[in-house]
């Protein structure tokens, strides 16, 4: 094909090439990139990113030892677990398509199918041209400063030109306009100094919707997670996590799990953003110390919420060295952080879904801490009749000193309370 072709789009027959091309074992960049003329990593996103998971290995892990096990499956902490690879399905061409072993294959199976990837492709792209590229608050603090200028008279052009904080041109200021995005507040296109007579733009969406940037998933998603704890054994790992009764009301609840002693921490938080949750992971390492929390708090496991997008933030890399390191789960796949998920339902119990959390009582750290006390000091079956801070405060005196120092205390187990009234004072 012509290489002209490059920067354009996978056509649906493209894709049909790259499915036989699979089906025959061919390779990425010396056969099908080449017939259609594309760049091998174009081709190579195209699969990883449409492939379609058809066999779930029935075993949590996929390990290349499974057929051989010795430890009846249980994959954790497993000395002699290995990641199951196969060159094939992860490398090249990246998809189980025409694979002799594919009957008798145990493990995770994927497959290109044309049709079904350029349906989903057609999915994304109608998506992500969905919508106003903002998020509300944006759109509020543009407003701000817009509708005040245009009921005074103010030509866009001349708005545009001395506001370059707005970071829009003129044009896109008339079809924001034009599509009521500032209707709510206050604006109207009846309010332009001078209806331009031109070609107004297909109406928009009057939904806000901030366009992803998914590059801070690079070496962080769960496979990568699974890859690095394998290299690197006996590391500590910390789930992370927020609750929350109304997603644009306060109070949040950042929750953090410390595995290796089935201990959970709650951060009060009176806003569910990426800055904040930075600081809560702050508010964390400032309760340890540097060192303990290097120790404690090596890995950082959570999910893809907005919230959690600034990874860097939470690492925090100095002379080449991080202070953590954050990995993603799949998208809804709560059991790959399932011990943390397990704690959020004891925290339902104090805090009820439908209920505002300020009219239940939690307006503070202290009151958090309160529910940590209450949940830590329950016994557990898993750490054989012993609680999460029993068993902290025999395995690291340092650390359950740093969080009795906070307030965070053992309860006499006839008195935990695990209610709505526990909050109140």
């Amino acid at each position: 094909m012509s290489s002209n072709n490059k920067n354009l789009h996978l056509t649906v027959q493209e894709r049909i090439i790259i499915e036989k091309g699979i089906e025959n074992g061919s390779t990425k960049a010396a056969a099908i990139a080449l017939t259609i003329g594309k760049d091998k990593s174009t081709v190579g996103k195209e699969i990883k990113k449409h492939r379609e998971l058809v066999h779930k290995s029935s075993y949590k892990i996929n390990c290349a030892n499974m057929k051989n096990c010795s430890h009846n499956h249980v994959c954790d902490n497993c000395a002699d677990f290995k990641p199951f690879t196969c060159n094939r399905r992860d490398r090249s061409p990246g998809a189980c398509n025409g694979c002799s072993k594919y009957t008798h294959c145990r493990y995770d199976k994927y497959r290109y199918k044309a049709d079904f990837s350029h349906k989903k492709y057609r999915e994304d792209l109608v998506d992500s041209r969905t919508g106003i590229n903002m998020s509300y608050e944006e759109c509020k603090a543009m407003a701000d400063i817009i509708v005040p200028l245009i009921k005074a008279e103010h030509s866009p052009y001349h708005i545009v030109t001395n506001h370059p904080e707005l970071n829009i041109s003129e044009k896109t200021l008339y079809n924001y306009i034009e599509n009521g995005i500032f209707r709510e507040f206050g604006l109207l296109d009846i309010d332009l100094r001078i209806k331009t007579k031109r070609k107004i733009t297909k109406k928009a969406s009057n939904k806000y919707k901030k366009r992803e940037d998914k590059k801070y998933l690079n070496g962080r998603t769960y496979d990568d997670f699974i890859n690095y704890t394998a290299e690197n054994k006996n590391l500590s790992v910390v789930e992370m996590d927020t609750v929350y009764n109304n997603g644009s009301t306060c109070p949040f609840m950042q929750t953090f799990k410390f595995l290796d002693y089935s201990f959970m921490f709650i951060v009060y938080q009176e806003e569910k953003t990426a800055k904040s949750m930075a600081e809560g992971v702050d508010l964390l390492e400032k309760i340890l110390g540097e060192d303990l929390f290097s120790e404690e708090v090596a890995i950082i496991k959570t999910d893809r919420g907005n919230e959690f997008c600034d990874a860097e933030e939470f690492e925090k890399e100095e002379n080449e060295s991080r202070r953590t390191r954050i990995f993603y789960c799949d998208p809804m796949t709560s059991g790959q952080k399932g011990s943390l998920e397990n704690n959020h339902k004891e925290i339902r119990y104090i805090c009820p879904k439908e209920n505002d959390l300020n009219d239940l009582g939690l307006n503070s750290q202290e009151k958090a801490n309160l529910i940590v006390s209450h949940i830590n000091s329950q016994s557990k079956e898993h750490l054989k009749g012993k609680s999460p801070l029993e068993v902290m405060e025999f395995m690291n005196p340092a650390l359950y000193q740093k969080f009795k120092d906070l307030g965070i205390e053992r309860i006499n187990k006839d008195n935990i309370v695990l209610k709505p009234y526990l909050l109140k004072d």
